[in-house]
């Protein structure tokens, strides 16, 4: 790809591609920075406010018992698409992500339908930690619900004025506060050792629901349904670490350390997941008050310090749900350029800062979508039942992104099938079996999102979101894409390397 205007392609796949001029993609360059540190506190950042709030629901869906044997099979389903995601973002390191692995594997439209699931999921994502850190914010000031969307406006500003000074700067401070709560939920679990009572604490779930005096009750009181009905909820304290390869174009070594970060990534969360699900539950409030909770972490410090020093402890918190909204914007706005930079979405969105080189306008794009989706939930019922509305924008992001994982496994299995001989400097140690396993479980996770009677209004939501992104493709875009590095790679049929499993 060279910066000469680029002549219009024949129709492929049912798309067509426009001729774009001089200096197109001068205008749409990103800056490499980031090492195998900045990828794996990026990976680790962008999730982390799912272990501070958000996951704390499943413990209403199916009790301690429950969300523990979800969190396994949620820990494995990462493990395995993270396999995946680093073998096909090690062969293509594209700043598209999932969209230029599906894009080279199902054609121009299992590229837009996998980008557009990733939207809708990293739109949201940062959005639900917005969320999420309004209320510790209100918690520790004492700040009225009618204030939320106050918080939500000023943390979305603050974000875009960061990004304003560079990405490198954005990603730096994302690093460091990654590392600062890290380093609270370890306090956590090391001051909650001395206040341990794990059957009366966390096996305080009755099979009505209702909270069992004294605890001492089943390990699963809303038997397998209840391992179900909370999966989505184990998925959030995962979910987003597959942003990573959205950085590829950033990275300094991205074929070596994309792999290697991912890996990290997911070992750290599965570790922090299991330790804030054991000492959360098992310490006072107790599961039954936390399956409620719109700060769990902000209760525990309550009940092991008491209230004054808990808001301190609990200011310090916000630092984690901080990390997660700024990586998760960054991605959304990443996701917004990659899509627009190859025409799915209008180019000018792309445009890069000339002093920078950071997509500001993709930035403020996808905070848009974001703030508007927060406001119009809020306006629609939120205001009336906050507790719910956290629980529907998870519900809605974890629909996303199972779809958006189902798709991104099969482009793994058909780039095998496709590109035997691709250069491939990591090879994913599960191989099919890995996609297949995470198909499967996110089609279960799917289904079950529609049988929940809570929350399928928000999958309905998110379906519908996703429907319309199609039809605005199908009748508008798809005539308007433009040649970028990852559409030109899949046009050409890739390149040929060292064999499989070399």
């Amino acid at each position: 790809m060279t910066s000469d205007a680029v002549s219009a392609a024949p129709s492929s796949g049912g798309v067509t591609y426009q001729p774009v001029g001089d200096g197109y993609f001068e205008k749409r360059q990103l800056k490499r920075h980031a090492g195998l540190f900045t990828l794996w506190m990026m990976g680790v950042g962008a999730v982390i406010a799912g272990e501070y709030s958000g996951w704390n629901i499943g413990l209403a869906q199916g009790g301690f018992g429950g969300m523990l044997i979800a969190t396994a099979i949620i820990g494995f389903l990462y493990i395995c698409l993270c396999s995946s995601i680093g073998e096909m973002s090690a062969a293509l390191p594209h700043t598209g992500g999932a969209y230029s692995f599906a894009r080279t594997a199902l054609g121009p439209w299992g590229g837009f339908t996998t980008g557009l699931a990733e939207n809708i999921e990293f739109v949201l994502a940062p959005a639900a930690n917005m969320f999420f850190m309004s209320a510790y914010l209100s918690a520790i000031f004492g700040t009225p619900d009618s204030w939320l969307p106050l918080w939500w406006v000023v943390g979305y500003a603050v974000m875009l004025g960061l990004s304003m000074r560079g990405l490198e700067l954005s990603m730096r401070v994302v690093v460091w506060v990654t590392v600062a709560a890290m380093l609270v939920l370890a306090f956590f679990f090391l001051v909650a050792i001395p206040h341990i009572d794990f059957a009366r604490n966390a096996l305080n779930i009755a099979p009505d629901g209702t909270m069992i005096e004294g605890g001492n009750g089943p390990w699963l009181p809303f038997g397998f349904t209840g391992v179900m009905l909370s999966l989505p909820f184990a998925v959030y304290m995962f979910l987003a670490v597959e942003q990573l390869p959205l950085t590829a174009e950033e990275a300094k070594n991205p074929t070596r350390d994309m792999p290697r970060a991912l890996i990290l990534s997911i070992v750290t969360l599965i570790l922090l997941a299991l330790g804030v699900l054991f000492f959360g539950a098992a310490t006072l409030p107790g599961a039954h008050a936390l399956g409620s909770s719109g700060e769990p972490l902000l209760d525990g410090f309550r009940h092991i310090f008491g209230d004054g020093w808990a808001k301190l402890f609990a200011a310090i918190a916000v630092l984690g749900l901080a990390a997660s909204f700024f990586a998760g914007s960054f991605a959304s706005g990443r996701n917004v350029y990659s899509l627009s930079r190859a025409g799915y979405l209008p180019t000018g969105l792309s445009v890069t800062s000339a002093r920078t080189q950071t997509p500001n306008i993709a930035l403020a794009a996808g905070s848009a979508m974001a703030l508007g989706m927060l406001l119009l939930v809020w306006f629609l019922g939120g205001k009336d039942n906050v507790a719910f509305m956290g629980g529907f924008l998870v519900s809605m992001i974890v629909f996303a992104g199972m779809v958006s994982y189902i798709l991104q496994s099969f482009s793994f299995l058909r780039l095998r099938t496709l590109y035997p001989s691709i250069a491939r400097p990591f090879v994913s140690p599960f191989g099919r079996f890995g996609a297949y396993a995470t198909i499967l479980i996110c089609a279960v996770t799917l289904a079950y999102q529609f049988l929940d009677p809570l929350y399928r209004w928000a999958a309905v939501a998110a379906a519908a979101w996703y429907v319309i992104g199609l039809a605005y493709f199908a009748f508008y875009r798809r005539h308007r894409l433009v040649l970028s590095p990852e559409e030109e790679f899949a046009v050409s049929g890739g390149t040929r390397g060292r064999p499989l499993g070399e």
